[in-house]
């Protein structure tokens, strides 16, 4: 009991509701909060301050969840190994990818690898913002934000490279920049996770310029769009902008000021590296993305 307690709150948590943890877990909203109440009540402390638009997590919850990941983590562990090599891998595996990088390739690599590995189930989740994946009960995440957190290993994938592009309406419109500094002048375009703070790269080192968004979204297909549409510039995927590169649609700029590259990495938590079924992943996910498939 204690244990589908914690499994309803750790959901709940991760979800925002009881309604999207009762969703995801297969019972009632009742449910949920009963066992959640229930854990409450075992540990003598309110894990949520509950208000009519939404759950926030109380000091003694944050302190609880990642402990409580772990001992979740270790109990999968345990069961896994108890099973017979000769089953082959077998499990569920929670996996999180950006979203544009998520439909175009993730997807599809993991379904390849879950079609080699009937016995394993998967939870592919769309999301752009970068997550703690010990904290999220994540088995892997991927993406390519810098951010880094304690106990979770990082594996880098391929060079994720971004350019700088207008269309030739706005430029002519607008004027054409000629430094990054310029770039405040200017309607920009930009990506909800990577923020106003456009970095980019120098011959005296980095440089970095906070823009003035006049349209703001978490697809970088939507911003190459909206740059078609000359509506302003915009930092976008390198291979999402050749075709309108080519025909015209949209010119790259400051050639001479690349943008600060990043990297597309695999990030697992330290306590899940050694199960047989992450470790696969894992590799196929090396195998398929050290030459970008974007490139081929």
């Amino acid at each position: 009991m204690q244990l589908i307690d914690i499994e309803a709150f750790l959901a709940t948590a991760r979800a925002g509701s009881f309604s999207a943890a009762a969703r995801d877990i297969g019972v009632a909203p009742s449910v949920v909060t009963k066992r959640v109440g229930r854990l409450e009540a075992e540990i003598g402390s309110r894990l949520f301050v509950r208000s009519t638009r939404r759950l926030t997590l109380t000091t003694e919850a944050e302190r609880l969840r990642p402990r409580l990941h772990l001992l979740i983590s270790e109990l999968e562990d345990a069961l896994s190994g108890a099973h017979p090599p000769e089953r082959g891998l077998h499990g569920h595996l929670r996996v999180k990818a950006p979203t544009t990088l998520g439909t175009l390739f993730v997807g599809q690599s993991i379904a390849r690898f879950q079609a080699a590995n009937p016995s394993i189930t998967t939870e592919l989740q769309l999301i752009d913002r970068s997550v703690n994946p010990l904290e999220e009960g994540l088995d892997i995440a991927l993406g390519a934000l810098p951010q880094s957190y304690a106990s979770v290993i990082e594996t880098p994938l391929c060079p994720y490279q971004r350019v700088l592009v207008a269309a030739p309406d706005y430029l002519e419109r607008a004027g054409t920049p000629t430094a990054p500094s310029e770039l405040v002048q200017h309607k920009c375009l930009a990506f909800v996770p990577v923020g106003l703070t456009w970095s980019f790269e120098s011959e005296q080192g980095p440089v970095r310029v906070d823009v003035h968004a006049t349209f703001t979204v978490n697809d970088s297909r939507l911003l190459v769009a909206a740059a078609a549409e000359a509506l302003g510039i915009t930092v976008v995927p390198s291979f999402l902008v050749r075709e309108e590169l080519a025909k015209g649609r949209l010119v790259a700029l400051l050639e001479d000021f690349p943008i600060s590259p990043l990297w597309f990495k695999a990030m697992v938590p330290r306590n899940k590296a050694h199960r047989p079924e992450v470790a696969a992943l894992l590799e196929h996910l090396k195998t398929e993305f050290t030459d970008p498939p974007w490139n081929r």
